[in-house]
């Protein structure tokens, strides 16, 4: 089965967030925002799957756009960790760069959907 960029990057992402939620959870004993955290980081690729297996153009962009918004919420909670010192700036950084890059394909996507 062929992978698109999205894809790929929205999974990688995922595992990363995973990874991250483990350190918060298991290291720094943070419960509430790691949860929230977990839930929309991973909820952005799981939206992408849905759109690709979706059944008409209208449901393929609804189901990007929920993507964009996840990502959008993943990189407020992101950016509140980092604010509240559970993570530094370096991991910061990391991770919030790929967040943006995939808010930006998203949001170009769901754009180009507009424009057809």
């Amino acid at each position: 089965m062929k992978h698109n960029l999205v894809q790929d990057k929205s999974y990688k992402f995922a595992l990363r967030i995973v990874r991250l939620y483990k350190y918060l959870s298991d290291e720094k004993k943070e419960f509430v925002m790691s949860k929230q955290l977990v839930r929309c980081g991973t909820s952005i690729g799981a939206n992408i799957e849905e759109a690709l297996g979706g059944v008409s153009d209208a449901d393929f962009k609804h189901k990007l756009s929920i993507s964009y918004k996840e990502a959008r919420e993943t990189g407020y909670w992101l950016k509140l960790l980092k604010d509240s010192e559970y993570i530094i700036e370096t991991m910061f950084d990391s991770i919030f760069i790929d967040c943006d890059e995939i808010c930006k394909i998203l949001y170009s996507i769901i754009q180009s959907l507009k424009n057809k």
